[in-house]
């Protein structure tokens, strides 16, 4: 009995040693392959978001704009302005999902609304730092949590942007009227003035992660003791039960009980070769004993 308690002690610390190795590897790799999905989710979620706003630009500038051009004579719209319907159109959405944003945070804005704040100022001056590059990704605590930022340039590329933005004198009237000549002005060709900023929660995702990561390792573990408990059956069933009764048959033969028992197999494997083998020298021991009470 000890001997068997013995060897399924040490099948099974080797056993949980192994698969605390292997529970450590796997949870290392696991948990930073979804934690680096959820960040790749997140950032695809800008990514479209951003489209999305670029879209609503083109559309109003393209199709809305050149159908107000007789009445801009007259009144200045804002809802002909690109940036102006893009963040109106992202506001109506943020009335679904509020933890999202877009800003077309300028420095030197025309509308005040889209005066940059501090950290976008950041951002702006990093773009116009290095010239060509045209995306960031960074992530800031907010109120509402951690979110993740995808900023673009906002660069003058169309000459015919200045005709609003270059000097007082230059601007229509109508523009001056609401705005009034002290902001928005100055702009020169291929300046970025801003910076096209999407803020996205990233904590569902990471949530969703972390509730994939747990019910993955609780699986792995209930697996595992499944798996363990199956192994120390099929041990005790194929090996152990078997060794038992040779050892305890070989014992008391060793004592001169040549009655004990005798060493019987069916099967051919190594404990059925250890039993004809115990059997034989039995067998020679037993003729030894006859021959010498002869």
């Amino acid at each position: 009995m000890t001997r068997g308690m013995t060897l399924i002690w040490k099948f099974n610390v080797v056993l949980v040693g192994i698969f605390a190795l292997g529970f450590l590897v796997t949870g290392y790799i696991s948990y930073a392959v979804l934690q680096s999905n959820a960040r790749e989710e997140i950032l695809d979620n800008a990514r479209v978001l951003m489209e999305y706003a670029l879209s609503s630009r083109n559309y109003t500038n393209s199709q809305v704009k050149p159908l107000l051009e007789t009445q801009l004579k007259y009144t200045f719209l804002p809802q002909s302005v690109p940036a102006y319907a893009a963040t109106e159109q992202f506001n109506d959405l943020r009335k679904k999902y509020s933890d999202y944003s877009y800003k077309e945070a300028t420095l030197n804005p025309t509308n005040p609304r889209d005066r940059a704040a501090d950290w976008e100022t950041d951002i702006v001056n990093q773009f116009r730092q290095s010239l060509g590059r045209l995306e960031l990704v960074g992530e800031r605590d907010t109120p509402t949590g951690r979110s993740l930022f995808l900023p673009r340039p906002i660069q003058i590329k169309d000459p015919a942007c200045l005709a609003c933005h270059s000097t007082p004198e230059a601007a229509p009237k109508t523009m001056l009227d609401l705005y009034g000549p002290a902001n928005g002005f100055g702009w020169k060709v291929n300046d970025i003035i801003g910076a096209q900023i999407v803020s996205v929660p990233v904590q569902l995702p990471v949530q969703r992660a972390n509730r994939t990561f747990q019910v993955f390792m609780v699986s792995l573990t209930a697996v595992f003791l499944a798996t363990m408990l199956m192994l120390n059956v099929m041990l005790y069933s194929l090996v152990i039960r078997r060794v038992k009764r040779l050892s305890r048959i070989a014992e008391e033969v060793s004592l001169g009980n040549l009655e004990a028992g005798e060493f019987v197999t069916r099967t051919k494997d190594e404990i059925g070769v250890l039993t004809e083998a115990l059997a034989r020298m039995k067998a020679s021991l037993v003729q030894a004993m006859k021959m010498l009470e002869e």
